[in-house]
């Protein structure tokens, strides 16, 4: 590893956007088993425990592409639609639980997938194992889509 400090942070930047937009978006699991649900719908406690491990996986694949040994531009590329697709991340569960825009939640959890695809895929042209480790956000991504999607039909 080439720098612990360097992996800490890489870690530490997507699990502090999950942690604050949890804090801004407090009591949301409440809101959530209050709303009429589609089938699927998992249990509230799990969310949280999911979120995590995706937000450490992306940690690390985006180290893995921070410390290697592509082009720098392709390097910055990457990174910067990495840090745009957590940007839509973050707000997605403000729209979605403190303003209750389940529509407009809806299509920019949309927007969230497009950039994550792209990001998955600039990661896999840098780091293979990079792009694999995007692989299980992209999929509750779409899952979360499939539920946010049914929330919305149903209230």
């Amino acid at each position: 590893m080439k720098s612990v400090k360097t992996f800490i942070k890489c870690i530490a930047i997507p699990l502090l956007v999950g942690g604050l937009s949890a804090v801004l978006t407090r009591g949301a699991m409440q809101t959530f088993q209050s709303l009429n649900q589609p089938p699927l719908s998992p249990p509230a406690w799990l969310f949280p425990v999911v979120w995590t491990i995706l937000y450490v996986l992306m940690g690390i694949a985006s180290y893995l592409v921070y410390t290697s040994d592509a082009e720098s531009s392709d390097i910055t590329k990457a990174l910067t639609k990495y840090g745009y697709q957590l940007a839509v991340n973050f707000l997605w569960p403000i729209f979605f639980f403190t303003f209750k825009w389940y529509g407009f939640s809806f299509l920019w959890l949309v927007l969230l997938w497009i950039l994550i695809w792209e990001t998955m895929t600039l990661f896999f042209s840098i780091s293979k194992p990079a792009g694999y480790l995007m692989i299980p956000y992209l999929v509750w991504v779409t899952f979360a889509g499939y539920l946010n999607l049914g929330i919305w039909y149903f209230n």
